[in-house]
């Protein structure tokens, strides 16, 4: 079997990094196995202050290409067999170049065209033009709460800037966010600083402001051992304005263990390709089984791009109000088969760290 390599995305960055950044706590969530969380020190207006026009400008554009062919092996293990999609500013060498798994973090935003709305399951028997459809990628069109709930993640790693997708679940404190396991921390274990949540980003608007992050948490799994199955993470997001941002944007609702096969549209903010990274797009299938048998991830035909990475996976979407249920996020590629998005399956590790993020 052939191993797919990672691929690893990249460009330059010109200038040095603002102001000095605190150090955060790692550490087992207190009275769970198998969480690890991160406590962010620095202040939310040094994050923000940091995020300049010009900076977000510079993470958004289309990286080059360095694609590293698969070559003829025996079977491998999961980890550093496969490729994520990541969108850099810093073309030396990628933070996470030495982990034999690195990966590539993507992301983007997206304007509402209507008022946000607080998502839910959708209404049974509630038309939806898309129903049936599948689409290998595209941009999102239609209206609804998808366009406020799915953002654009900005964060730096090493000296060098990123950016991802995310989308807003619904949670105790009304603060989570969720993402890639690798859009908050990578392969060498270093945890991402001034890290922003812009919900709503098209073309360069911030309709809903930014939100930054105030703690981070991802499955010990991913965090001790990169392992794919796991590369998800749950972020709690600092108030802005006194805001919560669900209270802002509005959330979609979150579900563990469902049936593998469900229809679901993957949204994210891709950059490269025929994609620039400043509008929201989608894809839309069923996914099926890792063909490559290494993880228990499921694969969505999609043409999605870095940039992409942590946006939500949908089920039971309801195109005409945006609402559906995040059942998974996007996560890697092969590099034998750039054509399939890949998504971790939300069980009881995923489960694990949302209950922490929703109550942190």
């Amino acid at each position: 079997m052939s191993k797919a390599a990672r691929i690893t995305y990249a460009v330059s960055f010109v200038g040095a990094l603002f102001g000095t950044l605190g150090a955060g706590v790692s550490q087992p969530g207190p009275g769970v196995a198998g969480v690890t969380d991160h406590v962010i020190a620095i202040s939310r207006s040094a994050t923000l202050r940091y995020w300049t026009v010009q900076r977000m400008r510079r993470a958004l554009t289309p990286p080059e290409r360095v694609r590293r062919e698969p070559a003829a092996a025996g079977p491998r293990s999961p980890a550093g067999s496969r490729s994520t999609a990541m969108a850099a500013t810093r073309p030396e060498t990628p933070p996470d170049a030495a982990g034999a798994d690195s990966r590539s973090t993507a992301m983007a935003m997206t304007r509402p065209e209507t008022p946000p709305v607080a998502a839910g399951a959708p209404a049974a028997g509630t038309a939806d033009r898309h129903a049936g459809q599948s689409s290998p990628g595209t941009a999102w069109a239609s209206p609804g709460a998808v366009r406020a709930t799915t953002g654009k993640v900005f964060f730096t790693i090493n000296g060098a800037d990123f950016v991802c997708s995310a989308g807003t679940v619904n949670g105790a404190n009304r603060d989570v966010v969720v993402t890639a396991g690798h859009c908050v921390q990578d392969a060498a274990g270093v945890w991402a600083r001034n890290w922003i949540y812009v919900p709503g980003y098209d073309q360069g608007s911030r309709p809903y402001g930014a939100f930054t992050a105030r703690h981070m948490f991802v499955p010990s799994a991913w965090s001790a051992r990169h392992d794919e199955n796991h590369d998800v993470a749950m972020v709690a997001l600092a108030t802005a304005g006194g805001r919560h941002v669900a209270d802002v944007v509005g959330a979609q609702n979150l579900a563990f263990d469902q049936p593998r096969g469900s229809l679901v549209y993957g949204f994210g903010y891709p950059t490269g390709g025929h994609y620039d990274g400043e509008r929201l797009a989608y894809c839309s299938g069923v996914p099926r089984p890792d063909t490559h048998r290494l993880t228990q991830d499921q694969g969505l035909r999609c043409d999605m791009s870095e940039g992409a990475s942590g946006g939500p996976w949908l089920a039971r979407f309801n195109a005409t109000t945006g609402t559906g249920v995040v059942t998974s996020v996007n996560s890697f590629k092969y590099s034998d088969d750039p054509a399939t998005m890949y998504g971790p399956y939300f069980g009881a590790a995923v489960r694990r760290i949302y209950e922490q993020a929703q109550h942190a």
